[in-house]
């Protein structure tokens, strides 16, 4: 059956669809009252393990905020299940064992992810028969590199110490280790794409961690690797789908980051999006950028700031309305509901 709505599909294909289409990073979240309602019941990774619970969060943002576009309920680190890695949520991400020497990498498995990771693909098959194709549905994965710096830091950091501890004193062994993450993220979101997503965006959150020549020596060819991977897989019966690159704090790297082949480049709240459209150019589809922290502020500034967004998006050959990063727990639903109208309203009203 074809989607409803197309928009979202549209703009990542480099079209201007009559509305500008919008979702957000976290959408389904402890935000909404809903998912907490979930999650009282289950822990976090129940609930990225059970299909039909993963498919009902999916859903929730579509039915309340009216979004073009739900993303997977799921979280990177689940990729760990087809490595062998255990990883627990408390509530962060922690790996009770990280990966730092020769010894821990060569231990590591790198399995099937239909197998290994196969609720992911259930939950993909129960999200598209919850949506019922009003929408477009999205897969996702962490790139090469965040994905890594969980594996060798045991969980988020400040200063990605032991990361960059590897990848000086061992480059060819940090290489490897990349291109084997880079080898399995290409199959694990091919998997998803088989099992029916629509789109899929690659989360580099933590790319801001490096400077520009260890991010273009070290990071980058891993990330195009894998990009050109998943744009090389034709799903059977149907369009290849666009993948989006969404590098955090990429201010200073997103020259470099334009140069992988995604259809759509992500744009974080740290650079106004007129002068990144500059530096990626007007010929590539952009996906950004308002500061999440504004939906925190009061309904006039978020008006305001969505349509500032919208007039510096006339300049890229395309546009994805969404946040420079996830949405706040801390946001009142209806700010993200009034962020949604207001996008889909457009320019007529104020600008």
């Amino acid at each position: 059956m074809p989607i409803h709505n197309t928009s979202f599909l549209d703009a990542c294909r480099g079209q201007r669809p009559a509305r500008t289409p919008v979702w957000l990073m976290r959408q389904a979240g402890r935000y909404l009252p809903e998912y907490r309602a979930i999650r009282k019941k289950v822990s976090f990774l129940e609930l990225c393990r059970t299909p039909e619970l993963a498919a009902e969060v999916t859903v929730q943002p579509v039915d309340r905020l009216g979004v073009d576009a739900a993303i997977l309920f799921s979280d990177i680190l689940v990729v760990f299940d087809a490595m062998g890695v255990a990883v627990e949520f408390n509530p962060g991400p922690q790996l009770p064992s990280p990966v730092r020497t020769n010894a821990d990498i060569e231990a590591l498995r790198w399995g099937d992810p239909g197998e290994d990771v196969g609720y992911v693909m259930n939950a993909v098959r129960a999200c598209k028969s919850a949506l019922a194709d009003r929408v477009p549905l999205i897969g996702f994965c962490g790139a090469p590199f965040t994905t890594v710096s969980y594996l060798i830091e045991g969980g988020g950091s400040r200063d990605f110490l032991e990361v960059k501890k590897l990848m000086f004193c061992e480059p060819v062994m940090f290489g490897q280790l990349m291109a084997n993450m880079s080898e399995l993220l290409a199959r694990y979101l091919i998997g998803q794409i088989d099992a029916g997503v629509d789109a899929v965006q690659i989360f580099d959150s933590w790319a801001g961690a490096v400077g520009p020549r260890d991010y273009e020596t070290h990071v980058l060819p891993h990330t195009i690797a894998l990009v050109e991977a998943v744009r090389a897989h034709t799903p059977a019966g149907r369009d290849p789908v666009p993948v989006i690159l969404f590098a955090r704090g990429n201010a200073n790297t997103l020259a470099l980051t334009a140069r992988a082949p995604a259809d759509v480049i992500g744009i974080d709240w740290s650079i106004e999006l007129d002068a990144a459209i500059e530096v990626v150019g007007h010929d590539r589809v952009v996906q950004g950028n308002l500061d999440p922290g504004v939906l925190l502020g009061p309904p006039e500034l978020i008006q305001s700031r969505v349509r500032a967004t919208l007039a510096d998006a006339r300049a890229a050959k395309a546009h994805v309305f969404n946040l420079g990063h996830g949405i706040s727990r801390f946001t009142d639903p209806e700010h993200a509901k009034l962020m949604v109208d207001t996008v889909h309203a457009g320019l007529s009203e104020g600008a």
